[in-house]
């Protein structure tokens, strides 16, 4: 058995939880602003992040919230995001995060899933929150606002109670403490249980080797309930005494501003960020020579989009590779070291198989095996994904081929599993499939990805409409936008006469053109 190890030797993980190592790095910041957001102007200092994030604790502990409690947050990026995300976790509870663009059914299935018993949202989308909830286990909704205008709805500050003193005592290795949504390698989305261990462990390795410090400042654009910006960002940046100038939505002219403004140095992007920089006229109208790193994940990077951007910006532009499953972090290129059309190396900790999935045998090139402390829990309620993912000693299976060079860097060459990458966000095809199949006019439909310039891919339906129907792809577009988010919708939209599938009525997709 052939295991590559990481070239950084092993990854130290203290015993602390997740928000006590970024409430030392808040410590550090002190009275310096750590979360700005550049839309409204609101700012938290690490002083005042710090007594929010204890003072929610602290008030959610005295609602009953705690070790087996779940709690969700709906919301872009602010700067109380970090507030709720470690005032549950400090309370003991787990925190599920839902993207903010869900319809009210994805919503509802995210909750009941989970078992959520608290929603907190902004105040825009509370009716879609009361409309998900009815169903579910939720007895509180709550808004992040200052004050809402809903009548018989709390808002942040209405949860705030006495400070808490210490993190709530929890299984540091055994606990979920974040529950964010992935469809693996297959299937519908499921919980990924990753634990104060798993996300402590990755904010280390990924640290070592970026070399953040304290009073640097980087640009939020990643989302915080993806767990990319969820580690990468918030969690590395404030543990680190570093701050974050947050966007709830990405606009290119004021991240070009901010990156301007602040003389940000490292940026961490998806895919669709560095196409803007390496193509789009305004880029040219603003001073970006400060930045000197740009570190793009989620999604495959082309070679000659990266050096096209470097070029542009005279930066390093590197790519990196994680799952949600990993905390993310298994594969980084550090400043300095970067290899075009390589993910990089594995970080300190990690180690790899490359496997032929047909054989399980070690191959040149195979499906890409991890396994180290960032490797999650497994999967919420559902063993038997768990099985399929998840080895009994400890080898995450990404469902993605890849293969490992002489020096040590990693090259990802093409996926096993299913999945859509649509700007680094998963679509399942399963899952885009089921809502074409509940139209009642629909007869099967199978999903597909097509490549896309500026988002890497989209999804594409092929549908077989019942006869005598006269459905239309607007119909089933209108029908789409009931209950899928904006990404996850096809873009096209084609009919056919039947679906491929194999004796045991397994979807051939290889053999849908596109």
């Amino acid at each position: 058995m052939t295991i590559y190890q990481s070239p950084f030797g092993d990854c130290v993980v203290p015993a602390v939880s997740i928000t006590e190592l970024v409430l030392d790095g808040l410590a550090l910041s002190g009275s310096r602003p750590v979360l700005r957001c550049e839309v409204t102007g609101h700012s938290l200092t690490g002083d005042t992040a710090a007594d929010r994030i204890r003072r929610l604790a602290g008030g959610l502990k005295a609602r009953g919230i705690g070790p087996g409690s779940v709690v969700a947050l709906m919301s872009g990026n602010t700067p109380e995001f970090a507030t709720v995300f470690h005032g549950v976790a400090l309370a003991g509870a787990t925190l599920t995060t839902v993207n903010p663009t869900y319809t009210a059914p994805e919503l509802t299935h995210q909750l009941q899933d989970s078992g959520a018993v608290m929603l907190i949202v902004p105040d825009a989308l509370l009716p879609l929150a009361q409309d998900a909830c009815r169903n579910t286990a939720v007895t509180t909704i709550a808004t992040l606002d200052h004050a809402t205008a809903a009548p018989d709805t709390p808002c942040l500050e209405d949860l705030m109670g006495p400070a808490l003193g210490a993190q709530v005592p929890v299984d540091l290795a055994g606990m979920a403490v974040v529950l964010p949504y992935s469809s693996g390698t297959t299937g519908l989305p499921k919980g990924v249980r990753l634990s104060h261990r798993n996300l402590v462990a990755n904010v280390m390795q990924v640290q070592r080797m970026i070399g953040v410090k304290p009073g640097d400042v980087t640009l939020a654009i990643l989302p915080f309930f993806h767990i990319y910006g969820m580690q990468v960002l918030m969690n590395m940046y404030l543990s680190a005494g570093a701050g974050l100038v947050t966007l709830p939505r990405f606009d290119l002219a004021q991240a070009l501003t901010v990156l301007s403004r602040d003389r940000v140095e490292k940026l961490f992007v998806a895919p669709p960020v560095v196409v803007a920089f390496a193509k789009h006229p305004m880029v040219a109208e603003h001073d970006l020579s400060a930045l000197s790193f740009m570190l793009s994940g989620a999604a495959p990077l082309g070679g000659d989009v990266a050096e096209a951007a470097a070029a542009r910006l005279g930066a390093e532009v590197t790519q990196g590779y994680g799952m949600t499953e990993a905390s993310p972090v298994t594969h980084f290129t550090a400043p300095g070291h970067n290899r075009v059309g390589s993910v990089g190396q594995l970080a300190p900790g990690t180690e790899a198989r490359i496997v032929d999935p047909v054989t399980g045998r070690d191959a040149e090139e195979g499906e890409l095996w991890v396994r180290g402390p960032q490797v999650m829990l497994g999967y919420h309620n559902n063993p038997e994904a768990t099985a399929r993912t998840l080895s009994p000693d400890g080898w995450l299976h990404t469902g993605d081929l890849a293969r490992a060079g002489k020096d040590g860097y990693f090259t990802i060459l093409d996926r096993v599993k299913e999945l859509i990458k649509v700007s680094g966000f998963q679509v399942a095809p399963a899952e885009v499939e089921a809502a074409l199949l509940a139209h009642g006019d629909v007869a099967d439909a199978a999903v597909t990805a097509i490549p896309d310039d500026e988002t890497g891919e989209r999804p594409k339906a092929h549908v077989v409409a019942k006869p005598g129907t006269g459905l239309t792809a607007e119909a089933i577009a209108a029908h789409l936008a009931g209950c899928l988010a904006p990404y996850k919708r096809p873009t096209q939209i084609i009919f056919v006469d039947t679906i491929p599938k194999s004796a045991s009525g397994k979807i051939l997709r290889r053999l849908l053109k596109g």
